[in-house]
């Protein structure tokens, strides 16, 4: 009869707004052992764990990175702070999971990245959304063929949100669109050039409503829609392929997902001249439209399944640093596009790995507004 693996030790550090959800499934993923809750205020993490708990609660993250028993890091601070703990757990040799964005800077997010290899360590982004299960079924027909090829993408994300003070609502916001794309994407297609536009009509200091227009490696086009005024919440994607266009609807309680075989058929007028192509009228096909039956399962569960498989297995998560890597190129090549007023600008490339190929730039001032913060 064979015995099971020890759970691995892991802390939460940070104990706001999204700590507590950490916290919650930590508890309840077989294979993980929440040995602490890192906070300054320690009163507001003795709150979250309760009266009767016996995980331990620290306001010293030196004092939890020194304790052998843990092994793993989930880090839940401000985003402007992901770096420097997430590169002090790494140094300290834990593995770590980190929320949305990886790091102020792709320049920050490389070395991360890097340095997680150099001590061989997990290094895993909380990218929830990728973990629904419609998210997955999306990934599945367009990586198995079953959309046909590629040709457009589209995302909305509005709602009456918190307009934050320290980053415009492409860094709030779109990180979760662009890491959804980033999962569903075929291998062998990715992002060239990014066109953004945005607004600020309450004066918040930077863009409330933004747009942005991703050109993709087959030519095809990639929107998504952020907005922190909009009175009305909308959390839709939309994925249109050659054979099938699939939609997601993450507020329809009854039909999240639906697959329709409806579309234009090109064939026959794809083999004429281009004369003759353009006096052709098109053929519009009608087919059955299906609504997939999903699990209902918290995403948050199996991210935290994910990423202790993932050091129990010593292997990547779906979710590496390389993806985090991958949507912080997006985010600065948006930024700077906005600064330009929607100029498009070309992302980093990267291999398949997600290192950069190219001459490494400097970061811009604009990506550096972007992001809120003060030039001085």
């Amino acid at each position: 009869m064979g015995t099971s693996s020890p759970a691995i030790g892991i802390a939460v550090v940070g104990a706001g707004y999204w700590g507590p959800n950490l916290v919650r499934n930590a508890q309840q993923t077989p294979g993980l052992h929440l040995e602490y809750l890192c906070d300054l205020d320690e009163a507001r993490a003795k709150k979250v764990l309760g009266e009767y708990s016996t995980v331990r609660v620290s306001n010293s993250l030196d004092e939890v990175l020194a304790d052998p028993a843990v092994s793993a890091i989930a880090i839940a601070t401000p985003a402007g702070t992901h770096y420097q703990v997430a590169m002090a757990a790494l140094e300290a040799g834990k593995h770590v999971l980190v929320e949305k964005p990886l790091a102020p800077t792709y320049e920050e997010g490389r070395l991360l990245v890097e340095a997680a290899e150099r001590h061989e360590r997990v290094l895993m982004l909380d990218h929830t959304y990728v973990y629904t299960p419609p998210v997955r079924h999306i990934r599945e027909l367009l990586r198995g063929g079953s959309l046909g090829d590629l040709q457009w993408l589209d995302s909305v994300r509005i709602n009456l949100g918190l307009v934050q003070p320290d980053v415009d609502v492409l860094w709030d916001l779109a990180p979760h669109d662009l890491s959804i794309f980033d999962a569903i994407l075929p291998d062998d297609v990715h992002p060239v050039s990014v066109a953004a536009h945005g607004s600020d009509p309450v004066g918040a200091g930077h863009a409330c409503v933004a747009h942005l227009t991703i050109r993709l490696s087959n030519d095809a086009l990639a929107h998504v829609h952020v907005n922190w005024l909009s009175p009305t919440k909308i959390r839709t994607v939309v994925v249109g392929g050659s054979q099938r266009t699939v939609v997601w609807d993450d507020l329809n309680p009854v039909q999240k997902l639906s697959v329709h075989d409806r579309g234009v058929d090109l064939t026959e007028a794809s083999k004429l001249d281009a004369d003759t192509r353009g006096r052709t009228t098109v053929s519009y096909r009608t087919g059955d439209t299906v609504a997939p039956a999903l699990p209902n399962q918290e995403a948050l569960r199996s991210v935290m399944v994910e990423f202790a498989a993932a050091i129990s297995e010593n292997r990547a998560p779906l979710t590496d640093g390389w993806s985090g890597l991958r949507v912080l190129a997006l985010l600065e090549a948006a930024s700077t596009s906005l600064a330009k007023d929607g100029m498009s600008v070309p992302v980093r490339e990267v291999d398949v790995k997600g290192r950069r190929t190219g001459s490494e730039d400097a970061l811009s001032d604009a990506t550096r507004r972007g992001r809120g913060e003060v030039t001085v």
